[in-house]
């Protein structure tokens, strides 16, 4: 979806950025049976291989696909970026909550009361716009990379979408629409959710924007219609948080209405979603805030006072727990995160701007949106909450800070922390179930124009080899060996994320093939229906780095049944770790994979300190050179 692309796609000097590559067809056919080999069985993996290598074979399908891919990347801005965003979004059935949209979970605000919350709320608004007034101004500085091959300008392209998106539900697959219109008929309203109603919030009056005192004023006549129970409208929010074929039915029942339909447009149309939810009545510790952002709590509680379809839905609970819940398919986290460290420094940074009795207007209250409801959308907001209630009740989430060490003891082992940290999440799964398992982590590839993300497949040979030896029970491998075999777990995984951000991983690469054969008709080739190929696709372990400088943390769900969401969020001295499964997965259990995850990381601190600690041991023929060595570290 390139949108205003010439004056998006540079970098700070006027450069357009590169084009994403489409790697070599052997390289990625290599690569793969490299992925998969010491995850499958001996025959199982016979069968691959003969399989991939027809595929790749002179004159096989393989080549007639590539030179396809290659024709399609000549045409276009990005070849990958809508077969991606379909296969990895658009298509997927499953309900957003949980399942799909990440959250940042904000630290717990100390409200006295509810004007507390609602000043906090405005402030919070006044940040948003302020905000989008930088990206309409394209006044954001230009990110360039860290980590890995740092320094090089990013593509901004997803900022654009941030307050400009919109996700329809379709019985197939949904439709994620940018309104790319000038500034001039750009949305000027936010709807705020309060006890499951929704409201219009004009965010300009008379050609001029809503100050905080305007804007808190506003937010406080809001509280008060919705407390009125005989206005009270049944709660539509509860179908967004449906499974999307669901909500898409649901949604072709409501628009047969005018009323709906007029609703509807004016929620499809706005900035954002600002949701004012009841106190929940649960300790407010880190799981339990994880946990409320992700679903709400249910019906009960504040799982109906959302709007799941906009990309931006921020939470201010008045019992002072708040974050913010995203749709994923317009941008990825790190947006997310910039997004929410500027509305952060935002609120505690600006000194209240309490204006004078003369400037604040005397402004119309904001509407309600209507809804007419017959008893068979009543029966859909029935079957929906039932639904949000049984993802509530499957989501097993612990919240986990680590506090023996952080980055800064892995940066003096002279390793890369998010390696480091993705080779003792294979330790821990390992620990748990004796096995490894196919493992995503999503790396960017916004050094490429509209780059969004390709797959760091983590689950390394080099790393199974570590893992085996630190399980090793019978003293077979000295800690020598064994230190060997981090550090080329640690180099295999720093490796394939070089690759993956620059364009050369695997899985966007097969996607485009898989993708070409069925625009051709052809019947799917053989390597995609192979079990390896299939089984390679479900992530039981899906993993990524989300790190912040302001105290907050992210958040997601499984994206299979029986498996794991792991993000993480390295600091100094300290790594945040969310950890979720689901309860009805029998081999699944958060808080077991969170204690085999914290004996690994003590496990690896304690080899680490063993062998720089045998490495630095002076003996007599060199006494000298071994002291300096450990000065010199």
């Amino acid at each position: 979806m390139p949108i205003l692309e010439q004056q998006t796609a540079r970098d700070r000097d006027g450069q357009a950025l590169p084009k994403v590559p489409v790697p070599p067809l052997k390289q990625t056919l290599d690569m793969y049976l490299k992925c998969v080999q010491h995850l499958v069985k001996e025959e199982q993996f016979k069968k691959t291989k003969a399989i991939v290598e027809k595929f790749g074979a002179p004159g096989g399908t393989g080549e007639v696909l590539q030179k396809k891919l290659l024709e399609r990347r000549d045409k276009t801005t990005n070849w990958v970026y809508d077969y991606w965003l379909e296969d990895m979004y658009l298509n997927n059935r499953l309900a957003l909550p949980v399942n799909s949209s990440p959250v940042m979970v904000f630290p717990k605000q100390a409200f006295r009361d509810h004007k507390d919350a609602l000043r906090f709320a405005a402030r919070l608004i006044r940040g948003v716009l302020e905000y989008k007034a930088l990206i309409d101004a394209r006044r954001l500085p230009v990110e360039f990379a860290r980590g890995q091959l740092a320094g090089t300008p990013m593509c901004m392209e997803q900022y654009n979408r941030l307050f400009t998106s919109y996700r329809y539900p379709g019985l197939k697959t949904d439709t994620l629409k940018v309104q790319m219109n000038a500034a001039s008929s750009a949305p000027e309203h936010i709807i705020v959710a309060c006890k499951n109603q929704f409201f219009v919030l004009d965010i300009v009056a008379n050609s001029k924007q809503l100050n905080e005192t305007e804007i808190s004023s506003q937010l406080e006549k809001i509280m008060k219609m919705a407390e009125n129970a005989e206005d009270r409208l049944p709660p539509v929010g509860i179908l967004t948080s449906d499974e999307r074929t669901e909500w898409a039915q649901a949604r072709d029942a409501l628009i047969k209405d005018q009323i709906n339909r007029d609703s509807l447009a004016l929620i499809e149309s706005c900035l954002c979603v600002v949701c004012l939810d009841e106190p929940n009545g649960l300790a407010p510790n880190d799981t339990n805030r994880a946990l409320l952002m992700l679903h709400g709590g249910g019906r009960e509680r504040n799982g109906a006072n959302r709007w799941y379809d906009k990309s931006m839905q921020f939470v201010i609970g008045m019992d002072g727990i708040c974050g913010v819940v995203c749709d994923h398919s317009p941008f990825e986290g790190i947006v997310l995160v910039q997004c929410s460290e500027y509305l952060m420094k935002y609120i505690t940074g600006t000194p209240s701007k309490v204006a004078t009795s003369s400037s604040i207007r005397e402004l119309p209250p904001p509407g309600r949106l209507l809804w007419k409801c017959n008893p068979h959308i009543q029966g859909l907001l029935k079957a929906s909450g039932d639904r949000l209630q049984r993802l509530v009740n499957n989501l097993d989430m612990d919240v986990f800070k680590f506090e023996v060490y952080g980055k800064e003891f892995i940066k003096k082992q002279k390793m890369s922390p998010d390696a480091f940290i993705q080779v003792a999440l294979q330790l821990a799964f390992y620990k748990c179930n004796g096995r490894l398992v196919s493992t995503y982590e999503s790396a960017s590839i916004r050094r490429f124009q509209e780059g969004r993300v390709d797959n760091i497949r983590s689950a390394t040979a080099e790393a199974l080899a570590f893992v085996k030896s630190m399980k090793d029970d019978r003293g077979t491998f000295t800690d020598s060996e064994k230190m060997k075999r981090l550090r080329d777990a640690i180099n295999a995984q720093t490796n394939y994320t070089i690759a993956a951000i620059t364009g050369m991983a695997i899985d966007n690469h097969l996607l485009g093939l898989l993708r070409i054969a069925k625009e051709l008709k052809m019947e799917k080739p053989e390597i995609f229906c192979d079990e390896t190929y299939l089984a390679s696709n479900q992530f039981i372990l899906s993993t990524s780095q989300v790190p912040t400088t302001v105290e907050m943390f992210c958040c997601y769900g499984p994206v299979v049944p029986n498996g794991y969401g792991a993000c993480y969020n390295p600091q100094s001295d300290h790594i945040i770790f969310c950890v979720s499964s689901f309860w009805e997965s029998t081999q699944t259990s958060s808080a077991v994979f969170v204690k085999a995850l914290n004996e690994g990381l003590l496990e690896i601190r304690d080899l680490c300190n063993s062998s720089s600690a045998a490495a630095t041991k002076p003996t007599d023929s060199s006494q000298g050179a071994g002291q300096s060595r450990k000065s010199g570290k």
